[in-house]
């Protein structure tokens, strides 16, 4: 049993970053669907349709139309006037989204209305334009796009793009949206579990059950209703000051301004001192002239009702125990900074379900199930210390060079093995768990030393691998001129070529770079092949006219062609592939 809550708890260490993470669509999305050639993708003017949704003297706005399965860059945005000048946008909150090449981003999915102010026009303004750049949750970048947008009111309007239609935003959600959702709910409820074992709250079960359930003998029905109305007090009091937490976040748009290094420094000094509280350092406490009224209120409110049990729910929530005072302050700090009201409620009252599960238990089954008091409870706050400076690393992540970020993971990852090999001796999994845990932290600490950046991956500089393997292999050219002068050479020395389409605003791109192109087997199929990567990241004329030209809409993409200088059209690949299609494709280029 021990064993097993040791391991559950370890798994709690991601539960600060798991909404974000699970976010990211993006990757659940590509590793589900395996292939996609560019039949599967529509239009850049199919995929998004802008149009001028009101434009009169007290209200302008622009909506796009966003087609499922696809989505927009916030921070690719831009609305311009005639003149050249950039004016200032009022964007909903779009959706979290936090990858490891671009850091967090925010996503507009179905549809987006941009508000305008008339007023900041200037006079005899008859369009605007608007920048953007959007990309296909299978694994596909358009190029960054302007599209000119003629005014309703202007003269010779006629001829403008046609508004259009506003239509309800869609309520598809994508599968791995709704794993993410999922999974997040599940470690909120299971870190409320984990909170019960802690040494202030585990002793206080059995005296809280005879407090809510009064001091008269009742039936097991009636108990199972009581214990109930106090889980749910609590619960949805918990749920209440997340939703407003949220919405706190969400009017000062902190999840934008969460860019600033200076924000991230100090939410994370925050979740630092909420570890030192777990660790015994101080005790973080509701102030005297808060605590002391609620507990006046609690101890008041009379067991073996059914008010009086949900009243007692609601108030010992908010007179919290220094054993769970810094993870829920920890758990509202992140709530603010995702600026989601209905998702701070959500998942605070799968917290508070958590932390009343195990007082149900004991209505229904008695203090039998109880685990003894011991000094593993200590051990179980000490964990929860260790999972709030994981997330404080998780949010530095984004300012500090990689190599640093790594070295505090090794330091997190020695200090938890230190911890745990602490314990008493004759748990064979806890030493594991431990052991493994060391030789991650030497792993990591000898990759940060080295240059590494990846804590997935933290001997990668050590080994070889990383991009520059790819970029190497590939030579890399970026005018089309260039490219078909290369190609027209390789076809009068009967070789064949393969062409790589790549930008370095295409997360798919970098994706496969690492995943495929740099993987041995891949580079001995193509190793007879002319290797060219022709770089669009400037999105020039000249560049786009080519995509037009091979009926690309935009990388990833890769070209096979053939001895005689004819590319292989069945073996085009546009978008995310897994690498067991790609290496079939290139196989099969080879023995053509």
């Amino acid at each position: 049993m021990s064993a097993f809550r040791l391991v559950l708890l370890l798994l709690l260490l991601c539960a600060g970053g798991a909404h974000a993470q699970f976010a990211d669509n993006r990757a659940s999305a590509s590793l589900l669907q395996g292939s996609s050639n560019q039949a599967d993708f529509l239009p850049v003017h199919q995929a998004f349709k802008p149009g001028v949704l009101d434009a009169s003297a007290d209200a302008l706005a622009l909506i796009v139309d966003i087609a499922p399965g696809y989505y927009l860059y916030r921070h690719r945005l831009q609305v311009g006037t005639d003149d050249g000048s950039v004016l200032q946008m009022q964007l909903p909150e779009g959706i979290h989204k936090t990858d490891e090449y671009f850091g967090d981003v925010e996503v507009y999915y179905n549809q987006l209305q941009i508000q305008l102010d008339p007023a900041t026009l200037p006079a005899g303004t008859r369009s605007l334009s608007l920048g953007f750049q959007g990309c296909a949750d299978a694994g596909l970048c358009y190029p960054p796009e302007t599209v000119t947008l003629q005014l309703p009111s202007a003269p010779g309007s006629s001829a403008s793009v046609a508004p259009a239609a506003p239509t309800a935003p869609s309520t598809d959600s994508t599968p791995a949206s709704e794993r993410g959702w999922l999974v997040a709910l599940l470690l909120f409820f299971a870190a409320g579990l984990g909170l019960t074992f802690t040494p202030c709250v585990l002793p206080m079960l059995p005296i809280l059950s005879s407090m809510v359930l009064g001091r008269s003998q009742i039936g097991r029905g009636r108990a199972m209703t009581l214990a109930l109305g106090y889980v749910l007090g609590m619960a949805v009091t918990l749920a209440i000051v997340g939703a407003l937490i949220g919405s706190f976040g969400a009017a000062l748009n902190l999840q934008a301004r969460l860019q600033s290094p200076w924000l991230l420094g100090t939410f994370a000094v925050f979740f630092v001192l909420f570890a030192l509280a777990m660790f015994g350092v101080f005790e973080l406490r509701l102030p005297e002239f808060v605590r002391e009224p609620l507990e006046r209120l609690n101890r008041r409110a009379h067991g073996g009702s059914l008010p009086g049990a949900t009243a007692m729910g609601a108030l010992s929530t908010l007179v919290v125990s220094p054993c769970i005072s810094a993870p829920l302050a920890g758990a509202l700090v992140y709530i603010s900074s995702t600026g989601d009201t209905l998702g701070g409620g959500i998942n605070l009252f799968a917290l508070g379900l958590g932390m009343g599960t195990p007082l149900l238990l004991i209505t229904l089954f008695g203090k039998s199930l109880l685990p003894g008091s011991g000094p593993w409870m200590e051990t179980v706050k000490h964990l929860f210390g260790f999972g709030l400076l994981a997330v404080a690393i998780w949010l530095l992540e984004r300012v500090l060079p990689g190599p640093v970020s790594l070295a505090l993971w090794a330091a997190l990852a020695a200090g938890l093995a230190v911890r745990l090999a602490a314990l008493q001796s004759g748990h064979y999994l806890r030493q594991t768990i431990a052991l493994l845990l060391g030789l991650y932290a030497a792993a990591a600490l000898f990759g940060a030393l080295a240059g590494g950046e990846d804590p997935l991956r933290p001997l990668q500089p050590l080994t070889g691998g990383g991009n520059s393997a790819s970029s190497a292999f590939f030579t890399t050219v970026d005018d089309p001129a260039q490219l078909q002068q290369a190609l027209n050479q390789a076809a009068k020395q009967g070789q064949p070529a393969i062409v790589d389409l790549y930008a370095d605003w295409c997360i798919s791109c970098k994706v496969m770079e690492r995943t495929i192109l740099n993987q041995p087997e891949i580079q001995t199929l193509l190793g007879n092949h002319l290797r060219l990567k022709l770089d669009v990241t400037d999105n020039t004329p000249a560049q786009r006219e080519w995509l037009t030209r091979q009926q690309l809409f935009g990388p990833p993409a890769y070209l096979f062609f053939a001895a005689d200088g004819n590319e292989q059209r069945d073996l085009r690949i546009q978008g995310e592939v897994s690498k067991d299609e790609f290496a079939a494709l290139a196989e099969r280029a080879s023995q053509k």
